[in-house]
């Protein structure tokens, strides 16, 4: 199905940018996998049925983020397909947050994001290719003592359709996905103990009207969907895979 197309994953270390490497991967297409973690790249390259490019690097240096394309072009000469995956979490409220903490995430999960789509558009516009974001359940609802992080995510929800309307006339579609909660390290690395998140998982029997968490690989497919032909109709949709929870009201 990808058979002869570029992917560029970021945050292809662990979690869903993982899980969407091997999917990409198993149907034929060239995979790009970056981060900042080497042992984790070239662990998810080892299981990947075609081994991608693993470049390892820091979106949040602007250096790193154009050396990441460059290399790609040196090694494809081209790019179809760019993955915005890479993110961080981190909890607090408008009473317990800071600057630093807005600074962090803001770099990471919008600025970045802003600048390698820029550097990347003008190949994405050769191969008439695509992009797709994702974002969190957290940029369609609110959620308490996650203020930085839902409003980094609300962000990139407006620039897919911001993007998608400026590169429609060009023929490069942009869409996102918005996952509810799924099993990866995210959130013990924004900062949860095992014990908090193990209580995190179980409440998703209560958050989540399917009654569970999502896995990685769940919204790996639906990022693979969106870059593919079966959705060459859609452009500037935010595709919740969430197991239901944006439809969730108190009672």
């Amino acid at each position: 199905m990808f058979s002869g197309k570029v992917v560029l994953i970021t945050g292809g270390s662990s979690g869903i940018g993982a899980a969407t490497a091997v999917e990409f991967s198993s149907s034929g297409a060239s995979v790009v996998i970056t981060g900042r973690n080497i042992q984790n790249l070239e662990e998810v390259a080892g299981i990947c049925a075609k081994k991608p490019l693993v470049i390892q690097g820091d979106l949040n240096k602007q250096e790193d983020s154009q050396a990441i394309i460059d290399t790609i072009m040196k090694e494809f000469g081209k790019l179809d397909i760019l993955v915005n995956n890479a993110g961080i979490i981190e909890s607090g409220g408008i009473e317990n947050t800071n600057l630093g903490q807005y600074d962090r995430i803001f770099d990471t999960n919008v600025r970045s994001v802003y600048h390698l789509t820029t550097i990347a558009v003008p190949h994405l516009i050769k191969t008439k290719g695509n992009i797709v974001n994702v974002s969190s359940v957290t940029g369609i609802r609110a959620s308490s003592n996650l203020l930085a992080y839902c409003m980094s995510k609300a962000a990139i929800d407006q620039f897919t359709r911001c993007v998608a309307l400026d590169l429609a006339p060009k023929q490069v579609r942009v869409n996102g996905v918005n996952p509810g909660v799924v099993i990866t390290e995210l959130h013990k690395r924004g900062g949860m103990s095992e014990e908090q998140y193990s209580e995190f998982l179980q409440r998703c029997e209560q958050t989540h009207p399917l009654g569970r968490p999502g896995k990685a690989e769940e919204v790996a497919k639906a990022i693979v969907f969106l870059a593919g032909d079966h959705s060459s109709f859609i452009t500037g949709a935010t595709l919740t895979v969430d197991g239901g929870r944006q439809l969730m009201c108190p009672r």
